[in-house]
């Protein structure tokens, strides 16, 4: 490992708060003295460079050289600074170094662009295929096909308007008549729906309302990270959070320049591991944002066994209506595929272009011409057989693109004569040292980077945008980094994983909560309990499907239901919402670009008649007698999270109980101080007081041990220390603990010393444990060591 990783001032713990227009550097200066009292170290901001005006999440840059004006300007956030460190606080930002805003009128190095074609000097900074569309960019604004919105297009002095919409014009142009006027441009606006297989700029993910940036070109990389160094240099921020590497051409190679530019200064990467799947031992950062351990730590308080019950259960209730959803492997492939095929329609055809150019080009005859159909279907079969968002460089290809994958996308091809063609397309990407035949080295370079960049965004949108929403057996395994196909982790595999991050990433974030989380935790933590108990689960679905009029597909009535027992008591409106949006991302009845009135009338009167009508009472009535096992679950998450190896971050009103769904309802402003704290904001605040209290226990040195309990419940027993001064029990799996007739005799021996109660001030405990005494008051117990025995 690398050892300039975790760099100066590792934050203790991290708080997450979500600026936007009605939520500026001034609210949130006003909240640091209640902040700085739970025990944080730092506050993460969400991206703070001026954005589209209104956005409220910010990860639509448009000038990276000035501090957003909307919430307070630079002014505002050297102000929240000054405040932070009077208060003992440093502070931690996003930044979005992959994409801008595909919106000129805002972007004015785009602006530049479109009015000057390649030969702007802004052009090196996108990622447009001039090669493509006659040279022009394609802009998916239009409302229709051309022919039918011209006059809708207007020419008003210098510049072309369409609707709100703003573009400039070429010199020399505006006395053309529109026609020839469109044709005289270095873009052209289009139909909306050619998104998918016209467009000719690399977007975030399949979103065309966002451009990729080059910052692989040093050039790009100073002018669009200046103003953050400045930041960081002058001491106003203190760390980084790094969104969305996977994008870039090369993550390593930015994150080495990034870490150069900062002086090592703590910074975190969001990068989505699959299971298994490690961190690039050579990145020079402190570790991710914390997805993986989300999945470890929801994964404890799940019934593997139960979750597979629930699965069958699954499959029985949703089955006589439709046959997807019920196999996760088979789920993805075909969300894969789908994606593929209409989103990143447009990334495919680049490929397979790059990778056509590249055989013709190639000294080997066996490469030279083979059919661009050919090559596009084995590229394609090689992405959707991807484990992994994407490999790091040719080198890392041959552990992801293995020869199994390989072979599988193989019987694709109903030529068998053709199937060759997936081993030119792997040869291209994990090549053969000393081979002189191999295509040349700069272009082979291209071909990696691209297949690693649309192998990201197919990740991502195949998985977290449409199987989540595809395979709903267990809706709080459904989420970003997780596994619905194999939901649970057991304590051993846990406290692996623990030992790993303490020895290998001990800086790294973790998170349980985030502002992309589909559910929030303690959403997921009310779910998991379903895995205790499928059999009465399945009993109450059917009858309060006895009960509704009636859904559209049992798919989505599985769902529905799981949404209101996760949520608990709600506004129907935000069910509505979240569930309108769950239609649209699985794509399966209607889509966002392709969208059914008629069923999304019948999913809200479905929800207004049943979850959210009378039978809905069944299901409440069923959440509030688990409301002991929500509870376990709910503050286990937590303590395990702030307690366990790594940097904590706290989602803006977690510390609270906080129950959201997907944005834009986990994205809405928190109240501070909260206005009825209870036990989970007094656990949240006497462990990060600890963490202060206490920074080598949880630091880069510490060390992490799993305590091992002994008795016929040990296995609901979950608990570890850290450094020998802290000392984590947690509940898990409560109602099969209480259905099998309680904790009886099982006992915890705790380290050597005198061990105070963190959250039962007074209580001291020594020794072999009764674990029923230990957690007589509370499922969960934070301890410090207070003494010598």
């Amino acid at each position: 490992m690398t050892a300039a990783r975790p760099g100066p001032e590792v934050p203790t713990a991290t708080y997450r708060l979500q600026l936007q227009p009605s939520f500026p550097f001034a609210a949130a200066a006003a909240a640091v003295p209640y902040l700085a009292s739970l025990g944080v170290s730092h506050l993460h901001l969400s991206p703070v460079l001026e954005s589209v005006p209104g956005s409220t999440h910010g990860y639509d840059v448009v000038d990276h050289t000035r501090v957003r004006e909307e919430l307070g300007g630079e002014d505002g956030l050297r102000a929240l600074a000054r405040t932070a460190r009077e208060h003992g606080l440093g502070l931690v930002l996003d930044i979005v170094p992959n994409h801008m805003a595909m919106a000129p009128w805002y972007n004015r190095a785009l602006w530049e662009v479109l009015r000057e074609g390649p030969e702007s000097p802004y052009a090196r900074w996108f990622d447009i295929d001039w090669e493509a569309q006659g040279g022009r960019v394609l802009l998916p604004v239009l409302g229709g096909p051309v022919g039918s919105e011209l006059d809708r297009l207007v020419v008003d002095g210098d510049v072309l308007r369409y609707h709100d919409h703003v573009f400039p014009l070429r010199e020399g142009t505006a006395h053309l008549p529109l026609p020839r006027l469109l044709d005289a441009q270095w873009y052209r606006p289009v139909w909306w729906r050619l998104a998918r297989t016209e467009l000719n700029y690399r977007r975030f993910f399949s979103i065309s309302e966002l451009i990729g940036v080059r910052v692989e070109d040093p050039e790009v990389f100073g002018a669009t990270h200046a103003k953050i160094l400045q930041l960081l240099h002058e001491g106003v921020v203190d760390g980084l959070r790094v969104d969305h590497p996977d994008g870039l051409a090369d993550p390593g190679g930015y994150l080495r320049r990034l870490h150069e530019a900062t002086g090592g200064r703590w910074t975190v990467v969001e990068k989505i591991l699959a299971d298994g799947e490690h961190l690039p031992a050579d990145w020079p950062v402190a570790g991710t944002t914390g997805y993986d351990a989300l999945r470890h730590v929801d994964g404890l308080f799940t019934d593997r066994t139960g979750a597979y019950e629930l699965l069958g259960r699954y499959r029985a209730f949703a089955a006589p209506q439709t046959d997807r959803g019920g196999n996760w492997d088979a789920t993805v492939r075909r969300a894969a595929y789908k994606v593929l095929t209409h989103e990143l329609a447009t990334e495919t055809d680049r490929l397979t272009r790059v990778a056509a150019r590249l055989c013709a080009a190639s000294p080997d005859p066996s490469l030279r011409d083979r059919a661009p159909w050919a090559l596009r279907t084995a590229v394609e079969e090689l992405l959707v057989r991807m484990r992994v968002y994407r490999p790091y460089g040719c080198e890392d290809a041959t552990a992801v693109i293995t020869e199994q994958a390989a072979e599988e996308a193989r019987l694709a091809f109903v030529v068998p004569e053709e199937a060759d063609a997936v081993g030119i397309v792997r040869r291209l990407l994990v090549g053969e040292p000393g081979d002189a035949s191999a295509p040349d080295h700069a272009g082979r370079a291209e071909f990696c980077a691209r297949f690693a960049q649309t192998a990201s965004a197919l990740r991502a949108k195949a998985v977290e945008d449409t199987a989540f929403y595809r395979y709903v057996p267990l809706l709080s395994a459904a989420e970003v980094g997780g596994d619905p196909g194999s939901p649970g982790v057991y304590p051993d595999d846990f406290h692996a994983y623990c030992a790993r991050v303490q020895r290998d990433w001990p800086a790294t974030g973790t998170v349980v909560t985030t502002h992309d989380t589909k559910r929030s935790a303690d959403v997921r933590a009310a779910l998991a309990v379903l895995t205790e108990c499928p059999d009465r689960w399945a009993k109450v679905l059917a009858e309060v499907s006895r009960a509704e009029a009636g859904a559209p597909d049992g798919q989505l009535a599985w769902a529905a239901w799981q949404t209101v027992f996760g949520l608990g008591p709600a506004e129907e409106e935000r069910v509505r919402q979240a569930l309108l949006k769950h239609v649209r991302e699985a794509g399966m009845y209607t889509s966002w670009t392709e969208q059914e009135p008629s069923y999304e009338e019948a999913v809200a009167a479905f929800l207004t008649a049943g979850p959210c009508g009378p039978p809905g009472e069944r299901v409440a009535a069923l959440r509030k007698s688990l409301e002991p096992h929500i509870r376990a679950n709910v503050l286990g998450t937590a303590l395990v999270q702030l307690t366990m190896p790594g940097v904590p971050d706290v989602y803006q009103g977690t510390e609270s109980e906080y129950r959201a769904l997907v944005d834009p309802d986990n994205r809405r402003p928190a109240p501070f101080p909260p206005p009825v704290p209870g036990e989970k904001d007094a656990l949240t605040a006497a462990a990060l007081r600890l963490r202060a209290r206490r920074p080598g226990a949880f630091g880069t040195a510490a060390s992490y041990a799993p305590l091992a309990a002994d008795g016929p419940a040990a296995e609901h027993c979950l608990a570890f220390t850290r450094s020998g001064e802290v000392v984590t029990v947690v509940t898990r799996l409560s109602l099969r603990l209480a259905e099998s007739g309680g904790w009886r005799d099982t006992r915890l021996e705790l380290p050597p010393g005198r061990w105070t109660d963190a959250l039962n001030p007074g209580r001291e405990f020594t020794g072999d444990m009764s674990v029923a005494d230990l957690l007589d008051r509370f499922p969960v117990a934070l301890l410090e060591r207070s003494g010598e025995g």
